[in-house]
């Protein structure tokens, strides 16, 4: 077939899916120039859903001269493509990659980081449970009557009942393996849902045979069970990797759709972010957010750099000083030259970090591929092997179809797909009670296997509010006139005083607040001043370990009001805990180095570093990995998200930015530390039990395979089989909610249990 006939052919199956691929010049406009002569596409497939379609659609682009590399990441369902710009002297047609992935079935379309999805295939597999699970146990109670001795008729008539129940059933609850089966069947492919579509329509096709010769066994209730658990593992890692999706979703939403471009006749336009070009000025009034990183041209501004260095104390920005997109203007207009277009902004590159960093977790990803290469060939040439020598012992093709098909349903990998999500739902739970919420689903494996803590300071080991920790050295009096004055302001410190004075008359006066300095009333004494030391008394002051702000009358200082974050409870004592279970602690922080230090010496942590940006939190989570060390990242701020995705796993406290809590792995909801070392612990208890269930499940496809080649099994016997090993390990991880009841030797109770600190 021709280009032009393969791509007419493309184009005419996605017109019948539904979707408009992009043009050839929408594809060179979308992408991302990397220099060299390489550019970065981000396409979307919706329907990629197991390591068969990464390793299919991987492939097919690999295939292809002009990409560079490929790589699919199955939790956003994105495919990014790094591609030459030229091959041979021809210009590249990045339609190519649409059609090549297209050719193999599966939908695509340009990625957006902001675009959400409803979350309809959830709604309909929960559907589908509910209907197999429903038709699997009526049947089944049909099946005990028929097993009791019921009379031909009687059983006749059940059969029938079963098969009409069965028939809907399967059709509908079925439809998700049959089409995948179907899809990869058409494009010369096999996947693992190959042999489960085969397994159960051989079963129904089967019984429904029996049913009409008036036999005396059928096996409907063998194929309706095993679609029922088999739906039950599809949602259950539906569920899990639809976690991810949320955070840069949620990142992206924090650069605003648009901003006033300032033209250089001084006319103002409104224009889409997407379409700023770098050297362009722009407006920010006071509340908005950043577009884009940028340099500032005119205008002072304290400025929430949180989504920076994960602080929340404002930073003052003037004339020359750099910006960058996401960061939040609180107090004045802004005047902005841009230094780089959005998609080059400071939120893209964060986002950029988070899906790199979730794209390459290596290790699981290589297993679920050779499983998906391995697992469907091995049943199909199993069962093949087994019809094929029935037949020669007997030539009898009804019992050689039967035993065939026993082994299709035997083979089925329920209890290993069991093994791990049946553990994680019972610790989770067992967390659950402990305040810790657990939203990956292989966040606990993971958790099991670290030997290393790192902890973000504010808002983690601190609870985030600044405190007032010299008030009982101030005069009452000061103390009142400084809160009266910090009434007209929302800075975090100036919240602080009012909090520690009380209630507070305002100061009369001409009172004025100047951004990044501090609040001014002039009155009939003099010119009162409550901010930083320079702005206060005009000149600087020593680098101590806590954050002050002073309050003077004619730049004569009057009092200086010290603060500090308090430690989050139970933190000294929970990273002792850390230290018995042996696991080592340090601290990254963006925060002063002084300010890192004290705190880490106050908590006996050696390892400790400060002043880092979200990238150097993100390499140094590299090298401790390159030393061999799996770190928990234990981290809040919007600054902590690249990390956290970076991280072996991650942990936020229920307090953190939004992004922060859907960037993690567990979200602990109490105040006290102890939730760490208390979820290590019990996921440690749940990793001994996966492991136990690994030993179980494969300890069961060794007995009960060769039982079905040998003929020893019907298809109710093998369905039965496949769902005892499931109850087997189901009831096995059960075990873990008595496990942790009364604690562990030499762990404090409230380690244990950390809903029960409380500060």
């Amino acid at each position: 077939m021709s280009c032009c006939a393969a791509g007419a052919a493309t184009n005419l199956a996605a017109e019948r899916a539904g979707q408009r691929l992009p043009s050839s010049e929408e594809l060179w406009l979308a992408s991302r120039d990397l220099g060299g002569g390489l550019r970065q596409t981000e396409l979307s497939v919706p329907n990629a859903h197991c390591g068969a379609c990464i390793a299919t659609i991987e492939g097919a682009l690999r295939a292809k001269p002009e990409v560079e590399r490929a790589r699919v990441n199955l939790s956003s369902r994105r495919v990014s493509i790094v591609w030459k710009e030229e091959v041979g002297g021809r210009r590249t047609n990045p339609c190519d990659f649409l059609h090549a992935i297209a050719e193999r079935g599966y939908q695509t379309h340009l990625f957006s980081f902001g675009g959400e999805e409803s979350d309809d295939l959830l709604k309909q597999l929960i559907l589908a449970v509910a209907v197999s699970g429903f038709a699997a146990t009526n049947i089944m109670l049909l099946s005990v009557s028929v097993w009791s001795g019921a009379d031909a008729a009687t059983r006749d008539l059940f059969h029938w009942i079963s098969a009409l129940i069965a028939g809907p059933a399967l059709i509908y609850a079925g439809r998700f393996f049959y089409k995948s089966a179907w899809n990869a069947i058409r494009h010369g492919r096999t996947n693992m849902d190959v042999p489960i579509a085969l397994a159960v329509s051989l079963s129904y096709g089967m019984s429904l045979h029996e049913t009409i010769g008036h036999g005396e066994h059928a096996w409907f209730d063998a194929s309706v069970t095993l679609l029922f658990f088999l739906l039950i593992g599809r949602t259950l890692d539906h569920m899990m990797r639809g976690r991810a999706r949320t955070a840069i979703s949620g990142l992206a939403r924090l650069s605003p759709r648009g901003a006033t471009v300032v033209h250089p006749d001084g006319s103002r336009e409104y224009r889409p972010v997407d379409e700023i070009k770098p050297g362009e000025r722009l407006i920010v009034a006071a509340g908005e957010r950043i577009p884009v990183d940028g340099r500032v041209l005119h205008g002072t501004s304290d400025l929430d750099r949180s989504v920076v260095n994960g602080e929340s104390s404002p930073a003052v920005v003037a004339t020359g000083d750099t910006v960058q997109a996401g960061t939040l203007n609180l107090t004045g207009p802004l005047t902005l030259e841009t230094t780089a277009a959005a998609r080059d902004s400071f939120i893209a590159e964060i986002i950029g970090l988070m899906e790199a960093a979730e794209g390459g977790r290596a290790r699981y990803r290589r297993i679920a591929d050779r499983a998906a290469r391995y697992y469907s060939p091995a049943v199909h040439l199993l069962a093949l092997l087994t019809f094929v020598g029935w037949m020669l012992v007997e030539g009898d093709v009804r019992h050689a179809m039967l035993v065939a098909v026993a082994v299709l349903i035997i083979t089925c990998p329920c209890a290993l797909g069991l093994a791990v999500p049946v553990v994680q739902v019972v610790a989770a739970g067992r967390l659950f009670q402990g305040g810790v919420m657990v939203k990956d689903g292989s966040a606990m494996e993971r958790l099991a296997e670290i030997d290393t803590v790192l902890l973000d300071k504010t808002g983690t080991l601190t609870i985030g509010r600044p405190r007032l920790v010299n008030g009982h050295e101030i005069s009452p009096g000061r103390l009142a006139m400084a809160a009266g004055i910090a009434v007209h302001s929302r800075h975090p410190m100036a919240i602080a005083i009012q909090n520690s004075a009380g209630a507070a008359s305002p100061i009369a006066g001409d009172i004025r607040e100047i951004p990044g300095a501090g609040i001014e009333v002039k009155t009939k004494e003099g010119i009162y001043r409550l901010g930083s030391r320079d702005f206060a008394v005009g000149g600087p002051g020593p680098d101590g370990g806590q954050s002050e702000t002073i309050l003077s009358l004619d730049f004569c200082e009057l009092a200086c009001f010290r603060f500090e974050d308090r430690p989050r409870p139970a933190s000294r004592e929970s990273i002792e805990a850390l230290g018995r279970l042996g696991i080592a602690t340090g601290i990254l922080s963006g925060d002063r180095e002084p300010v890192v230090a004290a705190l880490a010496s106050s908590l006996g942590i050696a390892n400790w570093h400060a002043e880092l940006s979200p990238r150097e939190k993100v390499e140094a989570c590299a090298v401790a990995a390159e030393a061999g060390h799996k770190a928990l990242v234990v981290g809040d701020g919007i600054n902590d998200a690249p990390v956290l995705r970076a991280a072996h796993v991650s942990m936020a406290p229920a307090t953190a930015a939004d992004v922060g809590r859907q960037a993690a792995d567990l979200v602990f909801m109490h105040q006290p530390l102890s939730a760490v070392p208390f979820a290590i612990e019990t996921s440690r208890h749940a990793g001994r039990l996966i492991r136990q269930n690994f030993v179980l499940a494969i300890g069961y496809n060794v007995i009960a395979v060769p039982i079905a080649i040998l003929g020893y099994a019907t298809p109710l016997v093998a369905a039965v089989a496949m769902s005892t090993s499931s109850l087997v390990v189901v009831f096995n991880a059960l075990r873990l909610k008595h496990t942790l009841a009364d604690g562990k030797p030499g762990t404090p109770t409230t380690l244990m249990h950390p809903g029960a600190v409380t500060s």
